[in-house]
């Protein structure tokens, strides 16, 4: 297959990607993402930042400090929970404890400033109290499904009911896989991971709804006027928007990965690593699912609609009881008829 012009022989059904008679494959590849995703969840859980469990956060520059030092700097300090210390870029080292009161948060900002030759006014300090952490995290879910309820009345007003739990459908797949596997990568779950999560729920509707709305292009008056059968003109669609969907989604990803293989990899820009990996994985899930989950689901609802069912029979009959070609174009079988 010559890939030169391409999107305008997928457009015009001269070539066809069999995406909807597929549709098995898609739900059986989703699937394998889905039971990784909750092993990754219930094995190894998500590593919850600060600010939604609650504790302090000690960040101190400095160039000859390692991860030991400050581990046991903390220790000497009085604190013998539970510490997180990582290093960040070249010249930070961050240490993670427990919630803390403020003499024992004091004497561990003044035991880190003499040991590696630093002020105390230069540590970056935060303590968050477990009930503020708690509140953010109750505000975050609320707002998860503040948005899911609109966008679900939103489509179901703009297309069709079954468009929009087709839709929803594919969101909660790309959050459950995106969540899955940033638990089992390991990075925190932070305030950024969150603005990640709700900004891939925008860009996968996004590219669902671009996709659903050739289909409804396509499906128009379908059982009085169509040749071909539901899946068909599905199939069409999807391929006509394929194209379209890719590059787009090529060109977010590449900033994306900038920041998180460059930035966060490379740099050592820690802060941003958390926002990148969810729109990096986010991104990729919601392009597949608006093309391999969204369209198939839908095409599979309308299917068993009496009016839709008929259609197909009569379609099927003027065919000879063959069984439906996927993504078949009325003009060019008529090309391939003249030949």
């Amino acid at each position: 297959m010559k890939y030169s012009g391409l999107g305008g022989r997928l457009y015009r059904g001269e070539t066809s990607l069999n995406i909807i008679e597929a549709r098995r494959k898609w739900y059986a590849l989703s699937a394998v993402f889905i039971i990784i995703s909750m092993f990754s969840l219930g094995i190894q859980g998500l590593k919850l930042g600060i600010e939604f469990k609650g504790g302090s956060s000690f960040i101190v520059t400095t160039t000859s400090g390692t991860v030991e030092e400050a581990r046991q700097t903390v220790a000497e300090a009085g604190y013998q929970g539970n510490t997180i210390v990582q290093t960040i870029g070249n010249d930070k080292i961050r240490i993670q404890t427990g919630v803390l009161e403020t003499a024992q948060s004091n004497a561990i900002q003044d035991a880190l400033a003499a040991k590696f030759g630093v002020t105390v006014e230069s540590i970056d300090t935060q303590n968050v109290g477990p009930s503020w952490g708690e509140e953010i995290s109750k505000k975050a879910l609320q707002g998860l499904l503040a948005f899911l309820i609109c966008i679900m009345i939103y489509l179901a007003l703009t297309f069709e009911p079954k468009m929009a739990i087709a839709a929803i459908v594919a969101v909660i797949h790309d959050v459950f896989i995106t969540i899955g596997i940033y638990a089992l990568v390991g990075f925190e779950v932070t305030p950024s991971t969150v603005i990640g999560f709700l900004t891939i729920l925008g860009y996968s509707l996004y590219d669902t709804v671009v996709v659903f709305d050739k289909v409804r292009e396509n499906t128009r008056a379908i059982t009085s006027t169509g040749k071909a059968t539901y899946a068909e003109a599905t199939n069409l669609a999807v391929n006509q928007t394929i194209i379209r969907s890719l590059n787009t989604s090529l060109i977010a990803l590449l900033p994306v990965a900038a920041i998180l293989f460059v930035g966060a990899g490379l740099l050592g820009a820690g802060t941003l690593k958390d926002l990148a990996l969810s729109l990096f994985i986010g991104l990729i899930a919601g392009t597949y699912s608006s093309i391999f989950i969204a369209a198939p689901i839908l095409a599979a609802l309308r299917e068993r609609e009496p009016a839709i069912k008929a259609h197909n029979q009569r379609v099927l009959a003027r065919k000879g009881g063959a069984a439906p070609a996927v993504a078949a174009n009325p003009v060019a079988r008529k090309k391939k008829r003249r030949k």
